[in-house]
């Protein structure tokens, strides 16, 4: 790998030359800007704005811009001279527990390199030193006309240095978190610790960038002339959930990726209950309930028809007043009215016994009728 720095680690009176070379390198697919109309390639030129002259890398400074627009020309020259005691040095300044660097403050890896045979033994001994105390050194160092902040730790036998940001560069998350006081139940958190179990851990290997892939089997597509179909959208956020549903689901689908299963082959999972809200139940006009004497009355709706439900021992004596004789008939009516006086002292004065003993008076007076007309005719 190329090195695009060469100096040295200062560690106390100890100096180990080293290469930096990085550590990572960046697979993101570029495009060029084009013309839509012919395609072809749009180019930027660096042009002087007072007298309109394109200019080349050789003609073109530094100048720092003031607050009011004015330009004040800085040289390399001038940076050169200044006291930079980390130009060509990596200076450790503390050894430090590796849980006390913010990730936030994480930025570039760079792997540093032995530079030359007398370097080894140096080198070696400060990995060596890192991997047993377990600790990360933090240094000074400057790269690209700037003093920058780094962390060294080990990797497998290679000490790698990560760039930092100065701790006054880091934010303060003010105003990012939820404004409002939100309580998490412990089911809930119950649930997102069985997700996490049941998620557990990942080959770091294994994971790719799908969106590069799609992306270079579009351009293989198009560059051999295919169509390509656009792909379906999936569906977009912003959707008021329910948390405890979504982490069961979210477990179960977690479960059955593994091949996991919920439950044993004894157990029989249970028919969901059925469960009807009091509005849905308005909503239908339906309710049903239980009087004093054991009879189901449903009413439809306010207003509605209220049909009564008796025991079989009523329906008898309806069936006995239908096709009997008069004797039969008043024997049947005087049953019905000692019932209806027996349900009106026990209801009390409530509105469903006196409903029910104006009923029971209808049906008495409508088989007085129909027992007259028979034995008239």
């Amino acid at each position: 790998m190329r090195s695009i720095w060469n100096g040295a680690i200062s560690f106390g009176l100890v100096s180990i030359p080293i290469k930096l070379v990085n550590a990572t390198e960046n697979h993101s697919i570029s495009f060029r800007q084009v013309h839509v109309t012919d395609g072809g390639r749009i180019r930027y030129r660096k042009v002087c704005e007072l007298d309109g002259e394109e200019l080349t890398a050789a003609d073109i400074g530094k100048a720092y811009e003031e607050a009011d627009g004015s330009l004040v020309p800085i040289t390399d020259e001038d940076l050169g001279s200044l006291p930079l005691p980390t130009a060509k040095t990596i200076e450790i300044v503390a050894f430090v527990p590796a849980d006390s660097i913010d990730p936030l403050q994480m930025d570039a890896a760079y792997y540093l390199s032995a530079n030359g045979v007398p370097a080894a033994k140096p080198y070696t001994l400060l990995r060596e030193a890192l991997k047993r105390s377990q600790k990360v050194a933090l240094a000074k160092y400057a790269l690209r006309g700037r003093e920058r902040l780094g962390m060294l730790r080990v990797v497998d036998d290679v000490i790698a240095m990560h760039g930092l940001l100065w701790p006054d560069e880091i934010r303060a998350p003010e105003g990012v978190a939820p404004e409002s006081d939100v309580s998490v139940r412990d089911a809930e958190l119950d649930l997102a610790d069985a997700l996490m179990d049941t998620l557990g851990e990942v080959d770091m290997d294994s994971l790719h960038d799908d969106y590069r892939e799609a992306v270079e089997e579009l351009i293989a597509a198009k560059a051999s002339g295919e169509v390509l179909e656009p792909a379906a959208s999936g569906e977009s956020g912003g959707k008021v959930i329910d948390l405890l549903a979504a982490l069961e689901s979210s477990v179960r689908a977690a479960k059955e990726a593994r091949g996991e299963e919920e439950g044993g082959a004894d157990e029989e999972e249970a028919p969901p209950a059925k469960v009807t809200s009091i509005a849905d139940r308005k909503a239908s006009g339906s309710t049903t309930r239980k009087t004093p004497t054991g009879k189901s009355v449903s009413r439809a709706g306010s207003g509605g028809a209220r049909t009564a439900s008796s025991s079989p021992k009523s329906s008898g004596a309806k069936k006995s007043t239908a096709g009997s004789s008069k004797p039969a008939a008043k024997k049947s009516a005087s049953s019905s009215r000692s019932g209806a006086k027996k349900t009106a002292s026990k209801a009390g004065a409530s509105k469903s016994a006196a409903a029910k003993k104006t009923t029971a008076a209808k049906k008495q007076s409508g088989t007085k009728a129909a027992s007259r007309k028979k034995a008239s005719a």
